[in-house]
């Protein structure tokens, strides 16, 4: 592990006066998180918005992502002076401005112009990590040019040599912290998708002309505007070379051929993998030890949002087992979080990172930049709040005996 390397705060323009206009009015009445997402399913085309919100079969695993939060209450202290609070974090040998990250998702550029970019760019400004989704639409390189702290998701190819050839480019671009999600061997059943009509590579039909005549904010300010300055976008990162563009005929999109990997894969993978390497997708304890034993650096406990096997438990319930087990491992965690408390609640059962997906979708999806930096303001200005709230300055103050088991907390 590198020794503490702090973050710089960069800033970038890149949005013109009329798109800053448009943010600014969309973003007017986002006061918290979960605000981005009626906003998003007003701007966003019904397949595409189903696609992000959507998880799989009968949504059990993502409504206990939420329910979760809700049977844990706080035993807060009073009266003490909390005038100094701040909320930084060390991890994985980097100093950040606060315990939360922005997950990877696929598809962000299609969402929102450039979504991708806007996203790293602002959690490389906010100084807090952002992982870019191997099924991202803008090449890495590009991505982590602009924004050089950023973490990369592989969802590993099916052959060995394919793995490495993507890991080999994955170095070159100057990535620091390899993430390989590890929980999707199988296709889901998510017939969200199905109902709603959304596939990949989307079908150039009769139903996508009239999703984006019906939605001109988002045919206009996103899909026309990527396809007049950056021509079709393609799946740029799911292997070392070029995958298919969002757009087609006849090009299926490959989803299958990982049911046979195994830890042997990722130990091979941790031979050649010089940076920091993170397992994401885990939940059980007995492989957050196998993780530590192949040399992961640190694991993210996830349900992939709800979207892979539906009654996999929210990853909070796995969270205390895992820190028993994971040594000197990093223990982060996603799935569900969308308040500061949230976040306080993770990080005193002893994770040291929480990471966010859908809302930052929404966010860069409505309002560029400027809506993904909204997103992190919202989020950290929540955690300074709940720390002056509960008697504490430093995030390590933070234990177990500050929360109370609750189930009369519940809606």
């Amino acid at each position: 592990m590198d020794s503490e390397t702090r973050l710089p705060l960069t800033s970038t323009k890149s949005s013109t006066p009329r798109a800053s206009w448009l943010a600014s009015r969309r973003l007017a009445r986002v006061f918290c998180l979960d605000d981005f997402e009626p906003v998003a399913k007003r701007y966003l085309p019904r397949p595409i918005f189903g696609y992000v919100a959507g998880a799989a079969e009968t949504n059990t695993s993502y409504r206990d992502n939420r329910a979760v939060f809700q049977e844990y209450g706080f035993m807060h202290r009073v009266l003490r002076n909390v005038s100094t609070r701040e909320q930084s974090i060390t991890l994985l040998g980097r100093h950040y401005a606060a315990p939360i990250g922005i997950a990877p998702m696929g598809i962000s550029s299609l969402t929102g112009y450039r979504g991708d970019l806007a996203q790293a760019q602002a959690a490389e400004r906010s100084g807090i990590p952002m992982i870019l989704s191997s099924s991202s639409l803008i090449r890495l390189e590009e991505v982590v040019e602009a924004a050089p702290h950023t973490w990369f998701q592989a969802y590993l190819p099916s052959e060995s040599e394919r793995i490495a050839a993507l890991v080999d480019r994955v170095a070159q671009a100057g990535v620091e912290t390899l993430v390989v999600t590890v929980d999707s061997a199988v296709v889901p059943n998510r017939e969200n998708n199905l109902r709603n009509g959304f596939k990949t590579p989307l079908s150039p039909d009769l139903k996508l002309l009239w999703d984006g005549l019906t939605h001109p904010s988002w045919s206009l300010g996103t899909f026309l505007r990527t396809l007049a300055r950056h021509g079709m976008p393609h799946f740029e990162n799911s292997g070392a070379e070029r995958g298919a563009a969002i757009v087609s005929r006849h090009v299926a999109r490959d989803f299958s051929g990982r049911e046979h990997l195994d830890w042997d894969e990722l130990r091979r993978i941790r031979r050649q993998w010089q940076g920091r390497l993170v397992i994401k997708g885990v939940l059980h304890p007995d492989d957050v030890v196998t993780a530590r034993q192949s040399g992961a650096d640190g694991v993210i406990l996830s349900n992939h949002g709800g979207r892979q096997l539906d009654g996999a438990i929210s990853p909070m319930r796995a969270l205390p087992q895992a820190v028993d087990v994971a040594g000197d491992m990093a223990v982060m965690i996603d799935s569900g979080f969308r308040r500061g408390t949230d976040i306080i609640k993770a990080l005193a059962l002893g994770a040291q990172c929480a990471f966010v997906g859908r809302p930052f979708n929404y966010a860069a999806a409505i309002g560029g930049e400027a809506g993904v930096d909204h997103a992190i303001r919202l989020l950290m200005s929540e955690i300074r709040a709940d720390m002056g709230m509960l008697g504490i300055t430093r995030l390590n103050e933070l234990d177990p005996s500050m929360l109370v088991a609750s189930p009369t907390l519940r809606s």
